[in-house]
């Protein structure tokens, strides 16, 4: 079963969206895990629910989190995700208030507060420097520093940006971790962000649709170790 690892800096995430499932998945994070094994690098992989167990279940490196999950206790709640099953089925965490799933701020600390209660971690989607101060104020384990117009589009946030989300978070909390998102296409793309002093980033659109996404998925990957030992 699934041995869970802490996360450390620097980590790479990778977001299938509803791209890919099922056994295509598999095959790519079976790949993914190698790599993280080879270059000594944590990575997020964030899958479809039902995905979950069946990833955990072949994988040794990658640490698992849900897309999404709810508010819910044990008990009545029909169609919804329950924070106990994903972490049964093998997620150490969950993402939240991703562009495409969008929560208010009171759900956001609501539901962070649930998963400390489960044991899972939480990794917050934000978009503005406003919003990642407040975010931050709750306290989750990571932040994704991610504009949303640029989400898909193979253009990164300007360093600038970088910078000054890094520095917004750690100011209201230092423990918290900081991932930059949005665009990023290739291993140039994840390089810049990490040399600039990110913790970490990840990528969905830029791996799934390339001819090859297990290639780039090691170049993004060895890119992540390549800047990082250059920062130390």
């Amino acid at each position: 079963m699934y041995k869970e690892y802490k996360l450390k800096k620097p980590f790479f995430e990778f977001g299938p969206k509803a791209y890919m499932y099922g056994t295509e998945l598999l095959d790519l994070v079976m790949a993914i895990d190698g790599y993280a094994i080879k270059y000594d690098i944590d990575v997020i992989v964030d899958p479809q629910t039902i995905d979950i167990r069946l990833l955990a279940e072949n994988t040794q490196r990658v640490q698992l989190y849900a897309q999404h999950m709810d508010l819910i206790p044990v008990g009545r709640g029909m169609g919804t995700i329950l924070p106990e099953a994903l972490k049964e089925a093998g997620a150490v965490g969950v993402l939240l208030n991703h562009a495409e799933k969008k929560l208010s701020m009171e759900e956001i600390e609501q539901t962070i507060r649930r998963a400390d209660e489960v044991g899972l971690a939480t990794m917050v989607c934000t978009d503005t420097i406003e919003e990642m101060r407040a975010v931050a104020g709750f306290a989750p384990n990571i932040i994704v520093a991610e504009p949303t117009e640029l989400i898909g589009t193979g253009q990164t946030s300007s360093m600038e940006y970088v910078k000054e989300s890094i520095a917004i978070v750690k100011a209201v909390n230092p423990a918290i971790q900081v991932l930059q998102g949005a665009g990023i296409s290739n291993g140039k793309d994840v390089y810049n962000v990490i040399k600039a002093g990110a913790d970490a980033t990840g990528s969905s659109s830029g791996i799934v649709k390339v001819p090859n996404p297990a290639a780039m998925a090691e170049e993004m990957i060895a890119a992540v170790r390549k800047a990082w030992d250059e920062r130390q």
